[in-house]
């Protein structure tokens, strides 16, 4: 259900029924990009049953599915067809056309183009605590997070959303667990890691399936190469790679976690059960371990 995790905090203020949700959902349900658009983006059933409901509760958490349609203009296509324009333009008058009128030209052939493009569709999970007012996204980048984000505000009244952020960075924690040979308490080092400077040139250094409890390793903290990603295992349950924006990427629920599951519960339930049960706590625990969350000015 979840291969990525950016989490967000809900205004403590936002307080609605599931049903009421569902309500407000359906109002942006998903619906697949129109001749001219380039990207629609809404809510579609997450147990994949056709006119099911858009928010699912499982053990009082909230489960939600966000589609997005794409289509791909590749920018090879669009600057070759925008130079066909503009040399068609020079033969004619006999001039180049200048800047603002390039502009126009291109988006004429972007729509031209819409309507012949192929589309490309992705879902991303969505997971909402209505009591801890918590917000966790299937996505390993800030970008795409906040577009999901923006979605979520303009679904519910009065959600306002905002990144979680620690006392210390994750990059500062990081480079400190590998320096010193410690691991906060509940989690462990795995075998992967970037090192990167952080000039221009961002050279980096990185290890795979490789013993991280090296000299070298600290050699190249030492000349200024900061941690951009490093693997890690909790409380023996779960395994993930952190990132220095402090995302998590390479989720992976280990064999233990799945030992109690009944074979007879319905797969979507349990798998939400399984994954929110986990992630309900290891969440708390390494934000404990980045030093606790950061509070707002």
């Amino acid at each position: 259900m979840f291969k990525s995790l950016t989490i967000y905090k809900v205004d403590p203020s936002w307080n609605i029924s599931l049903d009421r949700a569902e309500e407000q959902a359906g109002k942006a349900r998903f619906v697949e990009c129109g001749p001219t658009q380039r990207m629609s983006m809404g809510w579609s059933e997450p147990r994949g049953e056709e006119h099911g409901r858009l928010v699912e509760s499982v053990g009082g958490q909230w489960i939600m599915k966000c589609t997005i349609d794409k289509k791909i203009l590749p920018a090879s296509v669009i600057k070759k067809k925008l130079a066909e324009r503009v040399k068609k333009i020079e033969a004619d008058t006999g001039r180049k056309p200048h800047k603002k009128e390039l502009k126009d030209l291109k988006e004429e052939v972007i729509l031209d183009l819409l309507p012949k493009a192929f589309s490309k569709q992705e879902s991303v999970a969505v997971w909402i605590d209505p009591k801890k007012k918590l917000v966790v996204l299937d996505v390993g980048s800030q970008s795409k997070g906040d577009d999901i984000g923006s979605l979520l505000a303009a679904t519910f009244e009065g959600f306002g959303l905002t990144l979680i952020q620690t006392q210390t960075s994750a990059a500062t924690s990081m480079a400190e667990w590998l320096r010193e040979r410690v691991c906060p308490t509940g989690f462990s080092i795995d075998r992967d890691c970037e090192l990167k400077t952080t000039d221009e040139a961002k050279s980096a250094v990185k290890y795979s399936h490789h013993g991280l409890d090296i000299e070298e390793v600290r050699e190249h903290l030492k000349s200024g190469k900061v941690p951009t990603c490093l693997a890690m295992t909790w409380d023996d349950r779960v395994s993930f790679v952190l990132t220095d924006a402090m995302a998590i990427k390479k989720l992976a629920f280990l064999e233990v976690v799945f030992e109690k599951a009944k074979g007879d519960e319905d797969p979507f339930d349990a798998n939400a059960a399984i994954a929110t049960g986990e992630l309900s706590k290891l969440i708390p625990d390494l934000i404990e371990a980045l030093g606790g969350e950061l509070a707002e000015a």
